[in-house]
């Protein structure tokens, strides 16, 4: 299945979406802040089941604990040994539904997982499913009984984004032919790793990789920041324009790729001290001057 075969697929349960859903594919772990009921667990399930992954919903709470989410070992009588049950990380795609609702304790299960795939349990490492990647959601309505994400969490999500409403045309559809429950077709995940390849042989030259040093500094030194873009933000800017320029059928990355990728990678991870200016604006002003 191609890459236009897997968007469509998708575009059939998620309508009107075709950039978000170019985003999610391209980019690793998501982070999708948005209102209850605009598709984002259709969304999750979608790309599972297109991908041919095994697709996992969890329901974060208050009173959640890291166990309910990694798994647990527990005395098994009859073997009379110590058996470990594992939790339903141990899966290609993971819904972390309301991440926000648990507590930092809880939520911090899931940072080995989505930096090294693979957690670790009383000392032992334990690996999880090749593809495996995250699809979080935060409610930003609602403050009582969140706690907010730290910033370690935060950094290890390559995007964000919000879906919104779908248009209207979309809508009509959704109300009178249930798009949601149709058949997917899925792909064999065996053929993933091409994908992946390809688009590790997207070109991104020098003065790609110079403009992204452009924008890291200016988020690190104009003061407008409470702090900088990471390391890790300037390689994974340029990972996802790089998967984005295969999506969209090139060999190679432009500037305007990372000024379209930017908002996806820039919005979570930074704090402006003046919330009243343009954050975008004061950083393609800047950049694009020197």
């Amino acid at each position: 299945m191609q890459i236009k075969q897997i968007v469509a697929q998708v575009e059939q349960s998620v309508q009107s979406k075709e950039q978000h859903i170019k985003l999610a594919l391209a980019g690793g772990n998501v982070l999708i802040e948005d209102i209850p009921g605009v598709g984002k667990t259709t969304l999750a399930k979608s790309l599972a089941t297109v991908l041919g992954l095994e697709f996992k919903r969890i329901q974060f709470t208050s009173d959640m604990l890291p166990s309910d989410i990694i798994g647990v070992n527990y005395f098994d009588t009859q073997a009379s040994k110590f058996v470990f049950k594992r939790g339903p990380i141990f899966s290609g795609c993971i819904l972390a539904d309301e991440i926000n609702r648990a507590t930092p304790k809880t939520q911090s299960a899931l940072l080995e997982a989505m930096e090294e795939h693979q957690v670790t349990v009383e000392g032992k490492p334990m690996a999880l499913p090749e593809h495996f990647f995250v699809i979080a959601t935060q409610n930003p309505l609602e403050e009582a009984g969140t706690f907010p994400l730290p910033i370690s969490q935060l950094d290890r999500f390559m995007i964000s984004m919000s879906l919104g409403y779908p248009d209207k045309a979309a809508e009509k559809r959704i109300l009178l032919e249930q798009v949601e429950d149709m058949e997917l077709a899925s792909m064999d995940p065996k053929h993933i790793p091409e994908l992946k390849k390809q688009a590790a042989a997207v070109f991104a030259g020098e003065k790609i990789v110079e403009y992204v040093m452009r924008i890291i500094t200016f988020t690190r030194e104009s003061g407008l920041f409470e702090y900088g873009l990471s390391t890790r933000a300037g390689k994974q800017l340029i990972a996802l324009a790089k998967a984005w320029a295969m999506i969209e059928g090139r060999k190679f990355v432009i500037d305007d790729d990372i000024d379209r990728l930017l908002p996806n990678v820039l919005h979570h991870r930074v704090i402006a001290k003046n919330q009243s200016i343009d954050l975008l604006d004061e950083i393609f002003k800047a950049v694009h001057t020197l």
